[in-house]
């Protein structure tokens, strides 16, 4: 599933959750103006620039992967990414949320960062050393088939590193000021403990992983028995700790 993958007119889509699910991580009043004003700015925004050009009926993330324009980014990329980032953030959370992932991504956790707890310091670390507006992210590079923390300013994201984004915070400041005032590291411990999800984005890593493997063993196209995925990711662990 994309995030926003909208066509035409660029439609403001409402957090998977009632208003007042992610309290006391994250207040209604909070989610309400963020959600409100803040993403549905970006998205009348855009739809004004975007009107009559040939943007008008490309998915979010054609547009905003267009409008980055190879690092040189068009008037339209701003509201484009912001856009796509925060419906990317609401999917990022779950008012039943918290705890570790399950299967394929926890065994990648555990090789890329040494365990699920190392991953969520770094990633903490990660947000709050995002030097003014941006986002942290948990990230799957497909160059090196690894998973990566990426810190991204302003309104840019790692779909134009070529990368696949699976979890974000948003660390600008009018996403934790109402409730948490000058203390974002509150804010990042309440979302990181309670509401992370990691359900959102699983199917396009297992997508990314299977079109690896279909490449790595020539002309198979299924992932292989559970057994077979476990000796594989044992033996690039083994390499890897010999390499260090």
């Amino acid at each position: 599933m994309e995030a926003a993958g909208f066509h035409a007119k660029i439609e403001l889509q409402p957090p998977p959750y009632p208003m007042d699910a992610l309290e006391p991580h994250m207040s209604s009043r909070t989610l309400e103006i963020h959600w409100g004003k803040h993403h549905r700015a970006y998205v009348d925004n855009l739809n004004k620039q975007i009107d009559g050009t040939e943007l008008h009926g490309k998915t979010l993330k054609d547009i905003l992967l267009t409008t980055y324009n190879n690092g040189s980014p068009l008037p339209a990329f701003n509201n484009a990414a912001q856009a796509w980032n925060h419906q990317f953030f609401w999917e990022s959370m779950n008012p039943n949320g918290g705890g570790e992932p399950s299967g394929e991504l926890l065994e990648l956790i555990n090789r890329d960062f040494g365990s699920y707890d190392t991953f969520v310091k770094e990633f903490k670390a990660a947000a709050a050393t995002q030097f003014g507006s941006g986002w942290a992210w948990l990230a799957y590079k497909p160059e090196d088939k690894k998973l990566a923390l990426v810190k991204t300013p302003n309104a840019e994201n790692p779909l134009v590193l070529g990368y696949t984004p699976l979890l974000t915070i948003d660390v600008w400041e009018h996403a934790y000021y109402l409730d948490f005032q000058s203390f974002p590291e509150t804010y990042l411990n309440s979302l990181n403990g309670s509401t992370t999800s990691f359900a959102c984005r699983i199917a396009d890593l297992t997508t990314y992983l299977s079109l690896w493997r279909s490449s790595y063993h020539g002309k198979q196209s299924v992932l292989g028995s559970k057994q077979q995925q476990l000796a594989l990711l044992s033996r690039k662990t083994e390499r890897t700790k010999r390499q260090i």
